[in-house]
């Protein structure tokens, strides 16, 4: 997956650099008038950093175990009269997770106005699970059904990252911005359904399904602040808070805030 990102800013450097080569001269003038006036940091320019962030991940497993109990019951008593698989079993959970990466990017400066690409990563520890039972009973032409559904589910988001657009607003030596893109991820996840009860007091044979998904690629769209502060020639220090929502089988959204260490070349 670190591939993905790497190849993520490698093509943003490549859009910067054609950006640039395209504009040579309007870009070279505007940087010599940057750096002449009084009190505006340059920040026109390729630039790389590191960076650490802990934050908090949403998770909605309301549906996510339907699908594997539907299956397990199509033509049953209990799902056609029951609606066993559409029970809400599982529901909101929220966990705290940290993680490290890097960024890299490019930056194209009119006076104060500052717009920008970025590729952004960050791998670590972010989701959870929960685990949820219910049980109903019904009779049906004179039978007793008892219905249980037990499932449980769970998400392990290891790696997140975005491919962002910037505006930033250059204020002496600090850099506000907002962006957003597209965010990438890669998780693991794991869905389990089992279903038991019994048919005119007689135990039926236990159904069980899981699905596991390694690795598994999701994707969405990205939004946030920042503020990055030029320390000396070229080095700067960033503070920043990411907000990421995710198309995965466990819906998901991840809030984190991060510091981070840059150079501008």
């Amino acid at each position: 997956m670190r591939g993905v990102w790497v190849a993520a800013a490698a093509a943003v450097i490549t859009m910067a650099h054609g950006a640039q080569a395209a504009d040579m001269p309007e870009f070279g003038a505007l940087r010599g008038a940057v750096v002449d006036t009084p009190g505006v940091v340059n920040w026109q320019g390729f630039y790389v950093g590191g960076q650490a962030g802990y934050g908090t991940s949403d998770m909605d497993l309301t549906n996510s175990t339907q699908e594997l109990a539907s299956r397990l019951l199509v033509n049953t008593v209990i799902e056609n009269s029951m609606g066993t698989s559409s029970w809400p079993v599982l529901g909101k959970t929220s966990a705290h997770g940290q993680g490290w990466g890097g960024f890299a990017g490019y930056n194209a400066q009119w006076d104060d106005v500052v717009l920008g690409v970025e590729a952004n990563y960050l791998h670590g520890s972010f989701g959870g699970g929960m685990s949820g039972f219910m049980g109903r009973q019904m009779t049906v032409d004179g039978v007793n059904y008892v219905a249980n559904y037990a499932a449980n589910a769970s998400i392990k988001v290891n790696d997140v990252g975005s491919a962002r657009l910037r505006a930033g607003w250059a204020i002496g030596g600090f850099l506000p911005y907002a962006f957003g893109g597209v965010s990438l991820g890669q998780a693991d996840i794991v869905r389990t359904a089992t279903i038991t009860g019994t048919q005119g007091g007689v135990p039926f044979t236990p159904l069980t399904s899981t699905q596991i998904q390694n690795s598994h690629f999701i994707y969405g769209y990205s939004a946030g602040l920042g503020i990055d502060m030029m320390v000396y020639r070229g080095l700067f220090v960033r503070a920043e808070w990411e907000y990421q929502k995710f198309a995965a089988p466990i819906n998901t959204a991840v809030s984190t805030v991060r510091g981070g260490v840059g150079y501008k070349f």
